[in-house]
């Protein structure tokens, strides 16, 4: 499962735009699974054509290195669809993320999601984990470049 999340920035505020997630069948071939998320990336980044993509950095435990080399695959057919498209992309350190937003790069998922709905004035926090991530990168993003962004600046 791949989160995603579309905001834009409107002055001082931000709207969330667009949510979700993208899932593969566990069943599948390896290839077949990263060719429907590349696809379906490519559909998002046409239909709401961001400015940027941010994305949290590659991150594994020593314990889960099959976690991370599964995500890698993911991060590559996304990287793909926007560099075909000349869309940035700016990677974040799950830590500076979860600082960004609760001021604790420790966070837990709970209160990440909890910072995500207060920053987009949701009314519950948005699920699963990985569309609040998400969320929380595209924020994380706007946070650091808060001075530089331009009214109507889409993230994804």
């Amino acid at each position: 499962m791949t989160g995603y999340g579309v905001i834009q920035w409107l002055g001082p505020r931000v709207k969330l735009v667009e949510a979700g997630t993208i899932e593969t069948e566990s069943g599948l071939f390896l290839g077949h699974r990263v060719l429907k998320i590349y696809r379906c990336v490519c559909e998002l980044l046409d239909e709401f054509q961001p400015e940027l993509l941010a994305m949290e950095a590659l991150y594994a435990h020593y314990e889960h290195p099959r976690t991370a080399i599964v995500m890698g695959h993911a991060r590559g057919a996304i990287l793909l669809a926007a560099a075909e498209r000349s869309i940035p992309v700016q990677g974040y350190m799950p830590t500076r993320v979860k600082k960004s937003l609760t001021g604790n790069g420790g966070a837990s998922k709970q209160q990440v999601q909890r910072a995500v709905q207060h920053a987009l004035s949701l009314k519950s926090p948005p699920t699963p984990y990985d569309v609040s991530d998400a969320l929380a990168a595209a924020l994380c993003h706007g946070n650091v470049m808060s001075k530089g962004l331009k009214k109507g600046t889409s993230y994804v």
